[in-house]
């Protein structure tokens, strides 16, 4: 039975995570501290968040410089910080404008509004339906559960929101299907995270933004866990040779303070006027100074170039693994996004992987999901794959 509290006896903390038996309390690069100062190698980057680490300095210091100036501005005024984010979203991606919010799953609304408001006024299109994929997900909000192809996400909050269709992701059938739904838009994951850390296949993906763009279909990318350098490039959808109308950010876009952001085309985001979207806290000047900071770091470190070696040296490390442990059926992924297939119980997996002072996420039963900093060292790696390795002998020890 996997070690796992809901909460501290007597929390007064609604029940709505398994919480692992530790409290953090520090963290730093690649590492973070519990209460008692005990270390672990995290190779969760806060579920994709930390991508530059826990605690960047860049990004730190923009911080501290900010909170001696103004915290909170209300949207009703003009804010330069998140103009200058904005800016520098709509030069490193295809899109033009931006709104910022404060997560993921907001982000994912905000593009839901938009497709619906733009078919109607904008393309005049019958349908505002949007199609969705099996095993995607998408949020937690009503909205963004409806849009999640999973049932286990769903169930207990029906009824759903309507006006979503689920294909099965990577089909050709879907394809077809697609063509005869003729939706206002399609949502999208390039790699889905949650669902098994399963990326598109390239042709499929490019052959479904061909009919997009044929039949007048909004093709919007769910870049909430890919983005951000997390596969390799900026954003996943790089790598596939498209230019989707839509994209959202949340997760690694401040480096651990939460934002969110949806960006678009111009001529899609005009259908977005005063008064239809909005939000309080949305793009507030702490939030789009750390996005501002993140994207900095990016360029100014080069983060992309110095990483793309470790991703070589990490995912032929766990080539190694595969061959001389056949517990490990396959591993896959893209980039830092990866998922190590294993034929038996992943939290089992997580569970022994802690002990080992290595912190690990599953992306379903059977699948353990790997997710270190894009700045992690070589000894980081080689670290890593020592305590995995001891997690893989414990693994196939208590089987036989």
């Amino acid at each position: 039975m996997q070690n796992i509290t809901i909460n501290t006896p007597g929390s007064h903390l609604m029940k709505t995570y398994q919480r692992a038996p530790i409290k953090l309390a520090k963290g730093k690069g690649s590492f973070v501290w519990d209460i008692d100062g005990k270390k672990y190698l995290d190779f969760t980057s806060g579920i994709a968040t930390c991508n530059l680490g826990h605690v960047p300095d860049l990004v730190k210091n923009a911080l501290m410089n900010q909170l001696d100036q103004i915290w909170h501005c209300s949207n009703l005024y003009q804010i330069d910080p998140q103009e200058k984010l904005a800016q520098l979203l709509s030069d490193v991606s295809c899109f033009d404008e931006v709104f910022f919010c404060n997560s993921g799953a907001e982000a994912n609304e905000a593009a839901i509004k938009l497709a619906r408001i733009y078919a109607k006024n904008i393309a005049h299109k019958q349908s505002t339906e949007i199609v969705t994929f099996t095993q995607s997900f998408h949020g937690r909000t009503l909205a963004t559960l409806s849009a999640t192809g999973q049932k286990k996400i769903q169930k207990g909050f029906e009824p759903l929101m309507p006006g979503f269709n689920y294909l099965p992701f990577n089909e050709d059938t879907s394809l077809k299907q697609l063509k005869e739904i003729n939706p206002c838009a399609v949502l999208i994951e390039i790699v889905q995270g949650e669902g098994g850390v399963i990326p598109a296949k390239k042709e499929w993906i490019q052959e479904l933004a061909v009919i997009c763009k044929e039949q007048n279909i909004l093709l919007m990318v769910d870049e909430i866990q890919t983005g951000m350098g997390r596969t390799g490039t900026l954003f996943a959808y790089e790598q596939y040779g498209i230019e989707p109308d839509i994209m959202t950010l949340a997760k690694g876009l401040g480096s651990g303070f939460p934002i969110g952001a949806m960006l678009a085309k111009r001529n899609i985001a005009l259908a977005f006027t005063p008064g239809t979207h909005g939000s309080t806290f949305g793009g507030n000047p702490l939030a789009v100074v750390a996005g501002t900071a993140t994207l900095e770091a990016f360029q100014t470190m080069n983060i992309l170039e110095k990483c793309e070696r470790q991703i070589q040296e990490l995912c032929l490390g766990l080539k190694g693994l595969m061959e001389k442990y056949p517990m490990i059926e396959e591993v896959r992924g893209r980039g830092f996004l990866i998922g190590v297939v294993i034929n038996s119980d992943a939290a089992k997996a997580i569970e022994i992987a802690r002990k080992e002072k290595l912190l690990l996420l599953s992306a379903g039963p059977n699948v353990i999901r790997i997710l270190p900093p894009l700045t992690i060292t070589n000894e980081e790696i080689n670290l890593f794959l020592s305590s995995f390795t001891k997690v893989l002998i414990e693994m196939e020890g208590d089987a036989q």
